[in-house]
Protein backbone atom coordinates (compact mmCIF):
# COMPACT_ATOMS: atom_id res chain seq x y z
CA UNK A 1 0.00 0.00 0.00
CA UNK A 2 3.00 2.44 0.93
CA UNK A 3 4.31 1.61 -2.70
CA UNK A 4 1.01 2.62 -4.46
CA UNK A 5 0.75 5.97 -2.63
CA UNK A 6 4.30 6.71 -2.88
CA UNK A 7 4.32 6.05 -6.95
CA UNK A 8 1.69 8.51 -6.82
CA UNK A 9 3.16 11.38 -5.65
CA UNK A 10 4.50 13.92 -8.74
CA UNK A 11 8.67 14.32 -7.43
CA UNK A 12 10.38 13.28 -10.89
CA UNK A 13 13.11 15.81 -9.05
CA UNK A 14 13.61 13.19 -6.89
CA UNK A 15 14.38 10.39 -9.70
CA UNK A 16 17.83 10.10 -10.50
CA UNK A 17 16.40 8.44 -13.65
CA UNK A 18 14.43 11.19 -14.34
CA UNK A 19 16.14 13.52 -17.81
CA UNK A 20 15.01 17.19 -17.24
CA UNK A 21 12.73 18.78 -20.32
CA UNK A 22 15.29 22.17 -19.47
CA UNK A 23 18.53 22.63 -17.81
CA UNK A 24 20.24 26.18 -17.19
CA UNK A 25 23.91 25.40 -16.64
CA UNK A 26 26.02 27.88 -15.16
CA UNK A 27 23.74 30.78 -16.47
CA UNK A 28 24.93 33.97 -16.27
CA UNK A 29 23.58 37.21 -17.69
CA UNK A 30 25.10 40.62 -17.49
CA UNK A 31 23.95 43.99 -18.98
CA UNK A 32 27.08 46.21 -18.89
CA UNK A 33 28.55 45.73 -15.52
CA UNK A 34 25.74 44.80 -13.80
CA UNK A 35 24.74 41.16 -13.35
CA UNK A 36 20.95 40.23 -13.89
CA UNK A 37 21.57 36.44 -13.14
CA UNK A 38 24.31 34.90 -11.69
CA UNK A 39 25.42 31.76 -12.13
CA UNK A 40 22.21 29.66 -11.92
CA UNK A 41 21.92 25.80 -12.04
CA UNK A 42 18.16 24.72 -12.38
CA UNK A 43 16.26 21.58 -13.57
CA UNK A 44 12.82 22.15 -14.96
CA UNK A 45 10.81 18.35 -15.19
CA UNK A 46 8.10 17.21 -17.80
CA UNK A 47 4.05 18.22 -16.68
CA UNK A 48 5.89 20.67 -13.67
CA UNK A 49 4.10 23.80 -13.41
CA UNK A 50 6.72 25.59 -11.98
CA UNK A 51 7.23 28.57 -10.54
CA UNK A 52 10.01 31.77 -10.84
CA UNK A 53 9.37 33.90 -7.47
CA UNK A 54 11.02 37.10 -5.90
CA UNK A 55 10.70 40.84 -5.99
CA UNK A 56 10.78 43.07 -8.53
CA UNK A 57 14.18 43.30 -10.03
CA UNK A 58 15.64 39.91 -9.12
CA UNK A 59 16.15 38.35 -12.33
CA UNK A 60 12.91 35.78 -12.83
CA UNK A 61 11.72 38.15 -15.69
CA UNK A 62 15.49 37.79 -17.32
CA UNK A 63 15.73 34.05 -16.42
CA UNK A 64 12.19 33.20 -18.40
CA UNK A 65 13.05 35.60 -21.42
CA UNK A 66 16.31 33.71 -21.91
CA UNK A 67 14.08 30.53 -21.95
CA UNK A 68 11.90 31.92 -24.51
CA UNK A 69 14.78 33.24 -26.97
CA UNK A 70 14.19 36.81 -26.53
CA UNK A 71 17.65 37.24 -24.33
CA UNK A 72 21.22 35.55 -24.75
CA UNK A 73 22.74 33.89 -21.85
CA UNK A 74 25.98 36.17 -21.39
CA UNK A 75 27.67 32.37 -19.94
CA UNK A 76 26.63 28.77 -19.53
CA UNK A 77 23.73 26.91 -21.28
CA UNK A 78 20.18 26.25 -21.51
CA UNK A 79 18.52 23.10 -22.99
CA UNK A 80 15.03 21.88 -23.20
CA UNK A 81 14.63 18.55 -24.03
CA UNK A 82 18.54 18.07 -24.73
CA UNK A 83 19.21 20.65 -27.44
CA UNK A 84 21.15 23.45 -26.73
CA UNK A 85 19.04 26.62 -27.50
CA UNK A 86 21.90 28.84 -28.07
CA UNK A 87 21.00 29.07 -31.83
CA UNK A 88 17.66 28.35 -32.12
CA UNK A 89 16.09 31.13 -32.54
CA UNK A 90 12.16 31.82 -30.12
CA UNK A 91 9.87 30.90 -33.26
CA UNK A 92 11.65 27.57 -33.67
CA UNK A 93 11.24 26.51 -29.81
CA UNK A 94 8.50 24.19 -29.26
CA UNK A 95 7.84 27.16 -26.17
CA UNK A 96 4.96 29.77 -26.41
CA UNK A 97 4.36 32.55 -23.94
CA UNK A 98 1.59 34.24 -22.46
CA UNK A 99 1.81 37.69 -21.36
CA UNK A 100 0.15 39.62 -18.56
CA UNK A 101 -1.30 42.02 -21.21
CA UNK A 102 -2.64 39.07 -22.86
CA UNK A 103 -1.66 40.53 -26.52
CA UNK A 104 -5.08 39.46 -28.25
CA UNK A 105 -6.05 40.79 -31.53
CA UNK A 106 -8.95 43.36 -30.82
CA UNK A 107 -10.61 43.21 -34.36
CA UNK A 108 -10.19 38.97 -33.83
CA UNK A 109 -13.00 36.69 -32.35
CA UNK A 110 -12.31 34.77 -29.72
CA UNK A 111 -12.44 32.07 -32.00
CA UNK A 112 -9.88 33.52 -35.00
CA UNK A 113 -7.72 34.41 -31.89
CA UNK A 114 -7.34 31.25 -31.23
CA UNK A 115 -6.88 30.18 -34.32
CA UNK A 116 -4.45 32.69 -35.60
CA UNK A 117 -1.00 30.83 -34.79
CA UNK A 118 -2.17 27.66 -36.34
CA UNK A 119 -3.30 29.52 -39.21
CA UNK A 120 0.08 30.89 -39.69
CA UNK A 121 1.43 27.26 -39.96
CA UNK A 122 -1.06 26.74 -42.73
CA UNK A 123 -2.55 23.76 -40.98
CA UNK A 124 -5.63 22.39 -42.74
CA UNK A 125 -8.56 24.24 -42.35
CA UNK A 126 -10.16 21.29 -40.72
CA UNK A 127 -7.18 20.27 -38.38
CA UNK A 128 -7.66 23.91 -37.33
CA UNK A 129 -11.50 23.55 -36.36
CA UNK A 130 -10.99 20.72 -34.39
CA UNK A 131 -7.32 22.47 -32.55
CA UNK A 132 -9.74 25.30 -31.80
CA UNK A 133 -12.58 23.87 -30.86
CA UNK A 134 -10.68 21.26 -28.77
CA UNK A 135 -8.81 24.47 -27.33
CA UNK A 136 -12.42 26.68 -26.67
CA UNK A 137 -14.19 23.78 -24.29
CA UNK A 138 -10.60 23.41 -22.80
CA UNK A 139 -10.98 27.01 -20.97
CA UNK A 140 -14.83 26.72 -21.11
CA UNK A 141 -15.67 29.50 -23.77
CA UNK A 142 -18.02 27.67 -26.41
CA UNK A 143 -20.69 30.25 -25.61
CA UNK A 144 -18.64 33.26 -26.21
CA UNK A 145 -16.40 32.36 -29.96
CA UNK A 146 -18.54 34.81 -31.98
CA UNK A 147 -17.29 37.71 -29.62
CA UNK A 148 -14.36 39.87 -29.83
CA UNK A 149 -11.91 40.82 -26.94
CA UNK A 150 -13.91 43.87 -25.51
CA UNK A 151 -16.98 41.85 -25.45
CA UNK A 152 -15.40 39.55 -22.64
CA UNK A 153 -14.41 40.11 -19.09
CA UNK A 154 -10.76 40.10 -18.07
CA UNK A 155 -11.35 36.40 -16.56
CA UNK A 156 -12.34 35.59 -19.86
CA UNK A 157 -9.92 37.23 -22.09
CA UNK A 158 -7.16 35.49 -19.84
CA UNK A 159 -8.63 31.89 -20.66
CA UNK A 160 -8.74 32.97 -24.20
CA UNK A 161 -4.73 34.47 -24.33
CA UNK A 162 -4.04 31.15 -22.50
CA UNK A 163 -5.62 29.00 -25.17
CA UNK A 164 -4.11 30.65 -27.90
CA UNK A 165 -0.72 29.85 -25.93
CA UNK A 166 -1.76 26.14 -26.04
CA UNK A 167 -3.56 25.54 -29.34
CA UNK A 168 0.16 24.67 -30.85
CA UNK A 169 0.72 21.81 -28.31
CA UNK A 170 4.05 23.69 -27.19
CA UNK A 171 6.16 21.40 -25.13
CA UNK A 172 6.66 24.51 -22.41
CA UNK A 173 4.75 27.24 -21.86
CA UNK A 174 5.65 30.32 -20.02
CA UNK A 175 3.62 32.32 -18.05
CA UNK A 176 4.42 36.26 -17.50
CA UNK A 177 2.55 37.95 -14.53
CA UNK A 178 -0.74 36.21 -16.01
CA UNK A 179 -3.17 36.66 -13.04
CA UNK A 180 -1.84 40.43 -12.59
CA UNK A 181 -4.28 42.41 -14.27
CA UNK A 182 -7.63 40.41 -12.47
CA UNK A 183 -9.10 41.22 -9.35
CA UNK A 184 -8.31 39.09 -6.18
CA UNK A 185 -11.02 37.11 -5.97
CA UNK A 186 -10.97 36.35 -9.76
CA UNK A 187 -7.25 35.50 -9.21
CA UNK A 188 -7.94 32.78 -6.86
CA UNK A 189 -10.73 31.28 -9.08
CA UNK A 190 -8.38 31.39 -11.91
CA UNK A 191 -5.76 29.66 -10.37
CA UNK A 192 -7.56 26.94 -9.59
CA UNK A 193 -8.26 26.75 -13.40
CA UNK A 194 -4.64 27.38 -14.66
CA UNK A 195 -4.01 24.07 -12.34
CA UNK A 196 -6.91 22.16 -13.98
CA UNK A 197 -5.76 22.89 -17.39
CA UNK A 198 -2.32 22.01 -16.93
CA UNK A 199 -3.10 19.14 -15.50
CA UNK A 200 -5.57 17.79 -18.16
CA UNK A 201 -3.11 19.07 -21.38
CA UNK A 202 0.38 17.85 -19.52
CA UNK A 203 2.07 20.81 -20.72
CA UNK A 204 4.80 22.08 -18.57
CA UNK A 205 4.20 25.48 -17.67
CA UNK A 206 6.61 27.92 -16.20
CA UNK A 207 5.16 30.76 -14.52
CA UNK A 208 6.88 34.28 -13.48
CA UNK A 209 5.16 35.84 -10.01
CA UNK A 210 5.66 37.97 -7.26
CA UNK A 211 2.54 36.98 -5.63
CA UNK A 212 3.69 34.53 -2.56
CA UNK A 213 0.30 33.42 -2.49
CA UNK A 214 -0.43 32.52 -5.87
CA UNK A 215 3.44 30.85 -6.14
CA UNK A 216 2.16 28.68 -3.41
CA UNK A 217 -1.34 27.83 -4.64
CA UNK A 218 -0.21 26.76 -8.42
CA UNK A 219 3.03 25.20 -8.59
CA UNK A 220 4.38 22.12 -8.09
CA UNK A 221 8.15 23.77 -7.27
CA UNK A 222 8.83 27.04 -6.54
CA UNK A 223 12.42 28.55 -6.80
CA UNK A 224 12.68 31.61 -4.70
CA UNK A 225 15.03 34.30 -6.19
CA UNK A 226 17.07 37.18 -4.94
CA UNK A 227 19.30 39.39 -6.75
CA UNK A 228 19.92 37.13 -9.49
CA UNK A 229 20.69 34.28 -7.44
CA UNK A 230 18.49 31.61 -6.70
CA UNK A 231 18.28 31.46 -2.97
CA UNK A 232 15.83 28.05 -2.38
CA UNK A 233 14.37 25.72 -4.94
CA UNK A 234 11.85 23.59 -3.41
CA UNK A 235 7.87 22.18 -3.26
CA UNK A 236 5.77 24.70 -1.34
CA UNK A 237 5.48 22.97 1.43
CA UNK A 238 9.08 22.89 2.14
CA UNK A 239 9.43 26.12 0.96
CA UNK A 240 7.12 27.46 3.57
CA UNK A 241 7.59 24.88 6.72
CA UNK A 242 11.22 24.85 5.87
CA UNK A 243 12.63 27.87 4.59
CA UNK A 244 16.48 27.73 4.18
CA UNK A 245 17.17 31.23 5.11
CA UNK A 246 15.80 34.40 6.64
CA UNK A 247 15.17 35.69 3.38
CA UNK A 248 12.72 32.97 2.18
CA UNK A 249 11.00 32.64 5.72
CA UNK A 250 10.37 36.70 5.59
CA UNK A 251 9.45 36.42 1.78
CA UNK A 252 6.79 33.55 2.15
CA UNK A 253 3.92 34.53 4.46
CA UNK A 254 4.02 35.94 7.66
CA UNK A 255 6.90 34.59 10.09
CA UNK A 256 7.67 35.92 13.70
CA UNK A 257 12.26 37.20 13.74
CA UNK A 258 13.78 36.77 16.71
CA UNK A 259 17.74 37.33 16.59
CA UNK A 260 19.49 35.30 19.35
CA UNK A 261 22.71 33.67 20.23
CA UNK A 262 22.62 30.25 19.04
CA UNK A 263 23.86 27.03 21.41
CA UNK A 264 23.80 23.49 19.93
CA UNK A 265 22.60 20.76 22.44
CA UNK A 266 23.61 17.59 20.59
CA UNK A 267 20.60 15.78 20.47
CA UNK A 268 19.35 18.13 16.96
CA UNK A 269 17.77 20.63 18.83
CA UNK A 270 19.11 24.08 19.30
CA UNK A 271 19.16 26.67 22.15
CA UNK A 272 18.79 30.44 21.04
CA UNK A 273 19.37 32.95 24.00
CA UNK A 274 17.56 36.60 23.03
CA UNK A 275 17.05 38.37 26.27
CA UNK A 276 18.22 38.16 29.56
CA UNK A 277 14.75 38.21 31.03
CA UNK A 278 13.60 35.04 29.27
CA UNK A 279 14.30 31.46 28.79
CA UNK A 280 15.96 30.41 25.63
CA UNK A 281 14.09 29.03 23.12
CA UNK A 282 13.99 25.90 22.37
CA UNK A 283 14.21 24.51 18.54
CA UNK A 284 15.45 22.42 15.65
CA UNK A 285 18.37 23.51 13.67
CA UNK A 286 18.98 21.52 10.17
CA UNK A 287 21.92 23.37 9.38
CA UNK A 288 23.06 23.84 13.69
CA UNK A 289 26.65 25.91 13.90
CA UNK A 290 29.60 23.45 16.08
CA UNK A 291 29.79 26.70 18.41
CA UNK A 292 27.37 29.36 19.72
CA UNK A 293 27.03 31.46 16.57
CA UNK A 294 24.50 34.49 15.96
CA UNK A 295 21.10 32.90 14.11
CA UNK A 296 17.64 33.34 13.99
CA UNK A 297 14.55 32.24 15.45
CA UNK A 298 11.69 31.92 12.49
CA UNK A 299 8.07 30.86 13.62
CA UNK A 300 4.63 31.16 11.76
CA UNK A 301 2.12 32.94 13.66
CA UNK A 302 -0.40 29.88 13.42
CA UNK A 303 2.14 28.17 15.21
CA UNK A 304 1.74 30.18 18.46
CA UNK A 305 -0.90 29.34 21.24
CA UNK A 306 -2.10 32.62 22.82
CA UNK A 307 -3.98 32.06 26.01
CA UNK A 308 -4.75 33.88 29.36
CA UNK A 309 -2.53 30.92 31.23
CA UNK A 310 0.22 29.43 31.25
CA UNK A 311 0.86 26.12 29.53
CA UNK A 312 2.39 23.33 31.44
CA UNK A 313 3.01 21.42 28.90
CA UNK A 314 5.16 23.71 26.58
CA UNK A 315 8.90 23.82 26.92
CA UNK A 316 8.78 27.58 25.03
CA UNK A 317 6.25 30.00 26.92
CA UNK A 318 6.86 34.06 26.72
CA UNK A 319 4.66 36.59 28.82
CA UNK A 320 3.18 39.72 27.13
CA UNK A 321 0.82 42.06 26.60
CA UNK A 322 -1.84 42.37 23.66
CA UNK A 323 -0.82 45.58 21.32
CA UNK A 324 -2.73 44.91 18.58
CA UNK A 325 -5.94 42.75 16.88
CA UNK A 326 -6.49 42.46 13.21
CA UNK A 327 -9.99 40.40 12.47
CA UNK A 328 -9.45 39.09 8.68
CA UNK A 329 -12.60 36.69 9.40
CA UNK A 330 -11.75 33.53 9.16
CA UNK A 331 -8.52 34.15 11.41
CA UNK A 332 -7.28 36.73 13.93
CA UNK A 333 -4.07 38.37 14.55
CA UNK A 334 -2.75 38.99 17.93
CA UNK A 335 0.41 41.72 17.83
CA UNK A 336 2.02 40.87 21.34
CA UNK A 337 4.51 42.94 23.33
CA UNK A 338 6.78 41.35 25.50
CA UNK A 339 8.36 42.79 28.16
CA UNK A 340 11.66 43.65 26.32
CA UNK A 341 9.91 45.64 23.83
CA UNK A 342 9.79 42.08 21.23
CA UNK A 343 6.74 42.24 19.48
CA UNK A 344 5.42 38.68 18.25
CA UNK A 345 2.62 37.94 16.62
CA UNK A 346 -0.07 34.31 17.19
CA UNK A 347 -3.35 33.89 14.69
CA UNK A 348 -6.30 31.94 16.05
CA UNK A 349 -9.36 30.69 13.74
CA UNK A 350 -12.58 32.43 14.13
CA UNK A 351 -14.63 29.06 15.07
CA UNK A 352 -16.68 31.53 17.50
CA UNK A 353 -18.49 34.46 16.86
CA UNK A 354 -16.74 37.73 17.63
CA UNK A 355 -18.94 38.44 20.04
CA UNK A 356 -17.68 35.86 22.31
CA UNK A 357 -13.98 36.39 21.80
CA UNK A 358 -11.92 35.38 25.27
CA UNK A 359 -8.86 37.93 23.97
CA UNK A 360 -8.79 42.03 24.12
CA UNK A 361 -6.95 44.48 23.72
CA UNK A 362 -4.47 45.29 26.81
CA UNK A 363 -5.08 41.74 28.03
CA UNK A 364 -2.01 39.72 29.44
CA UNK A 365 -1.53 36.77 28.00
CA UNK A 366 0.89 33.42 27.49
CA UNK A 367 2.22 32.91 24.42
CA UNK A 368 3.75 29.29 23.44
CA UNK A 369 4.74 27.23 20.89
CA UNK A 370 6.22 23.71 20.62
CA UNK A 371 10.24 23.01 20.32
CA UNK A 372 9.47 21.45 16.79
CA UNK A 373 6.83 24.34 15.37
CA UNK A 374 9.60 26.94 14.30
CA UNK A 375 13.28 26.93 12.93
CA UNK A 376 16.56 28.52 13.58
CA UNK A 377 18.11 29.65 10.54
CA UNK A 378 22.33 30.55 10.46
CA UNK A 379 21.87 33.00 7.62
Amino acid sequence: MDKLVQASVFAPWEDPHEAPLISFKGVTKRFGTFTAINNVNLDIYRREFFALLGPSGCGKTTLMRMLGGFATPTDGTITIDGQDMAYVPPNKRAVNMMFQSYALFPHLTVWDNIAFGLKRDKLPKDKIAARVEEMINLVQLDKFAKRKPHQISGGQRQRVALARSLAKAPKLLLLDEPLGALDKKLRQDTQFELMDIQEKTGTTFVIVTHDQEEAMTVASRIAVMDHGELVQVETPDRIYETPNSVYVADFIGDVNLIEGNATPRGDGKTELHWAEDQSPIIAECPHAPGTTARCTFAIRPEKVSIGKERPTDRTNSVRGKIHDIAYLGNISTFKVELSNGTMVKAQTANNRRIARRELTWEDDVWLSWTETAGIVLVR
